[in-house]
């Protein structure tokens, strides 16, 4: 997965020991859930709502992409009031965004606008109550550009009072134990490496350092876990 969030984790990743011993695919997360689907790659860090398509998915790690209360980049953003919204556009570029975006629509605004599929220029049609869903990079670039802008992390936090996991690492096969305590240990190091990654970015709209250290958490405990369980029963709710 190839968004900013992901950079402490892949860092690690670029780094000997493992670098030897992998090949580091940067890619959208559709992409991954397909070349992991027809096996052509191992390990993905992939949206967890997609973890349903692929057979006998498992979390093979425990450093993920998650967020208690704002993640600040995962919004609905709107001209108007989210009860005044009639219609949103869906970003096409994360599955697990839109089904958070339809629970909670469902479960805790209690609302039903109408759900446009979104094309690559969508963001430029927001406009009145039609409202678009923008996530990644894109999101943190609008958050001073409308009026309303409606965090999901924080609106799943205030429905649940648990985390959101947006992504974890996914495998469908064994991983080997030995393996396993390298790419661990890869992703530790990635996470101690913040300043250096900031420090390489240019990205003039949101401090990343405090993106990083307070938006995004990385470590998949057990409040993390029961989240994420919680999250994938409402999505089967919706189906």
């Amino acid at each position: 997965m190839n968004y900013l969030n992901t950079k402490p984790l892949i860092y690690g990743l670029q780094g000997e020991p493992i670098s030897n011993q992998i090949e580091l695919i940067l890619d959208y997360p559709s992409n991954l859930t397909f070349h992991l689907q027809k096996n052509k790659i191992d390990i993905a860090l992939l949206p967890v709502a997609t973890m349903s398509l692929i057979q006998d998915a498992r979390i093979i790690s425990n450093y993920c992409i998650a967020a208690k209360q704002k993640v600040n980049s995962v919004c609905l953003f709107s001209e108007v009031p989210i009860e005044d919204i009639q219609e949103i556009y869906l970003d096409y570029q994360s599955r697990t965004s839109v089904m958070l975006l339809r629970v909670l629509l469902k479960s805790f605004w209690n609302l039903r606008p109408a759900l446009l599929q979104a094309d690559e220029d969508y963001i430029t049609h927001i406009s009145g109550k039609r409202a678009g869903l923008i996530i990644g990079d894109r999101a943190l670039m609008h958050l001073q550009t409308f009026p309303y802008v409606y965090d999901l992390a924080e609106a799943w936090y205030q429905f649940t009072k648990l985390p959101f996991v947006f992504a974890a690492w996914v495998a469908n096969k064994e991983i080997d134990s030995q393996f396993l305590e390298l790419f661990e240990s890869a992703n530790a190091k990635g996470l101690q490496q913040i300043n250096t990654i900031v420090e390489s970015i240019d990205f003039p709209y949101f401090d990343l350092k405090e993106y990083y250290e307070n938006s995004i958490q990385y470590t998949l405990d057990e409040e993390k876990r029961n989240g994420l369980t919680m999250f994938l029963k409402m999505v089967e709710q919706l189906n």
